[in-house]
């Protein structure tokens, strides 16, 4: 009930802010790459998804679908498998089926499971708190700018301070589309990990989400005392862009579909991210016997 009640007030804040463009004339939607498309190819992935119902069944085109509600996992996926199909040589048909017959275009299976099967996550590479060893891995794909976000944090604190020794966390960037500066702050925080201040300035973005420009940033940063040369430099840095869009990628493979979406064990935990909700999910994972193989517990490391 909390994550569809979550999902609704993303679609109500984004309808909000619309964009202006006419999704019917539109030449640039947004999360749709047409990048080395020829000039006809990009007409016909335009006409094509002007043309398909987007299968969130939201009842919109999926153009319309990306105008009005950027953050749908299912018109931006079914948008990439057709701009691919196309970008290869498909026919127009054979691009709408192969879309069709995608995790995509399957729309959203009813699944009232608090926790789901698990699915590998990689977390090579990212942040992380908690003992190495620890018995549990919660994985959290969140948002900088996100208000649900903001009040996960001191539950998410409140379950590792009382599970100190059994669970770690494992933090994923996955900035909206919807939140202008979401974006922005996770290669800042992915900068300040660079100089192993991830955590600190993680608190310092959530302590204030309306302040999360370049400047403020930066300003964050000498606060912390991290070197601001090398931190802007990080920021603008290449890599560190494409470690937040292989973090969004990650996310949109094991079907996250909005923030904060926390993985218990690699298994999607669909329910209140407060300590009182999460509590006996994790006393059953200890309960269980130690596994050597676990999903999502690659070995972390630090990125220079």
């Amino acid at each position: 009930m909390a994550r569809c009640l979550q999902l609704l007030s993303v679609c109500l804040v984004t309808a909000v802010f619309v964009s202006a463009q006419d999704w019917k004339s539109a030449v640039s939607l947004p999360g749709v790459d047409l990048t080395g498309l020829t000039e006809t190819q990009k007409n016909t992935v335009l006409k094509l998804i002007r043309d398909q119902d987007c299968s969130c069944a939201c009842g919109m085109k999926v153009a319309e679908c990306r105008v009005k509600d950027p953050n749908c996992y299912y018109s931006r996926g079914m948008a990439s498998v057709i701009a691919a199909a196309i970008k290869s040589g498909a026919s127009e048909t054979d691009a709408l089926a192969a879309a069709a017959s995608s995790k995509f275009g399957k729309g959203p299976v009813e699944d009232n499971r608090v926790l789901g099967d698990p699915v590998q996550i990689p977390i090579a590479g990212s942040p992380s708190i908690g003992r190495p060893d620890a018995r549990i891995t919660l994985v959290e794909f969140s948002d900088f700018q996100c208000p649900f976000c903001i009040a996960a944090v001191p539950e998410i604190k409140n379950v590792l301070k009382t599970y100190p020794n059994d669970v770690k966390l494992i933090f994923k960037q996955f900035p909206l589309e919807m939140h202008s500066q979401a974006a922005l702050a996770a290669a800042g925080a992915l900068a300040a990990y660079k100089q192993n201040k991830f955590w600190e300035m993680h608190d310092a973005l959530f302590a204030d989400r309306r302040n999360l420009s370049r400047a403020g940033m930066l300003a964050v940063a000498a606060k912390l005392g991290l070197d601001v040369k090398r931190f802007e430099s990080d920021l603008d840095a290449p890599e560190t862009r494409k470690a937040v869009v292989k973090d969004m990628d990650d996310g949109d493979r094991v079907g996250v579909q909005g923030t904060p979406t926390l993985f218990i064990d690699g298994k999607l935990y669909r329910g209140p991210i407060t300590l009182e909700a999460v509590k006996p999910l994790l006393e059953a994972e200890l309960k269980q016997p130690p596994s050597e193989t676990k999903t999502a517990t690659a070995a972390t490391k630090q990125i220079h």
